[in-house]
């Protein structure tokens, strides 16, 4: 049976949501997730909503226990995770408002923990392709029949954060091949895969 994680920010922490809406608080190996989960149902799909930062938005983007957050999301059975972000564009035809659905990713991070596998034994996880295809389309196919203005691939950049880019640093990004740059992709991608 699908179940679908959602890791966002404000704004998708209204319970009005969800139908059969129910608060579930849960602890990993690695600690407390960054809140509690909204659990409850979408349009007849069973849903699971993660506020990232904290439902005050209290955590910063290198604070945030990612293992713990997926660990976690892992263990209350969600089978896919959408993870929405707030990012800056790094290209004049990508505007406010437009949807990017990125097909690659770029690690500019220094210090956060990056996977799962290092305590009992090393593997190497494949990451040369790190979105789930399939989900990008259907994700694609849905903002084409709600006619929204999005870009169907892009790479985007994680920094550490909290302070934005310099200029030079936007720049330089700009000829790695960025797209549009953020500060919670990495390593949440690396983690769900």
């Amino acid at each position: 049976m699908t179940k679908i994680g959602i890791i966002g920010g404000s704004g998708l922490d209204d319970p009005k949501l969800l139908k059969d809406y129910e608060e579930v608080y849960m602890t990993t190996k690695y600690g407390n997730p960054s809140s509690s989960f909204m659990t409850g149902r979408i349009n007849g799909k069973d849903v699971v909503i993660l506020a990232r930062h904290g439902r005050d938005h209290s955590i910063y983007p290198s604070g945030v226990n990612y293992r713990a957050n997926i660990l976690a999301l892992k263990n209350i059975g969600c089978t896919h995770i959408l993870a929405t972000t707030a990012v800056g564009s790094l290209r004049e035809e990508i505007h406010p408002g437009h949807l990017v659905f990125p097909d690659q990713v770029i690690d500019f991070t220094k210090k956060r923990e990056y996977t799962f596998f290092h305590e009992e034994k090393v593997i190497h996880t494949p990451t040369a392709d790190p979105f789930s295809e399939n989900l990008r389309g259907l994700i694609i196919d849905s903002a084409k029949k709600l006619d929204l203005k999005y870009h169907p691939k892009g790479t985007v950049i994680t920094i550490e954060g909290p302070r934005f880019s310099t200029r030079a640093e936007s720049h330089m990004f700009r000829m790695f091949g960025a797209d549009v740059i953020n500060m919670s992709t990495v390593p949440e991608v690396f983690l769900a895969k």
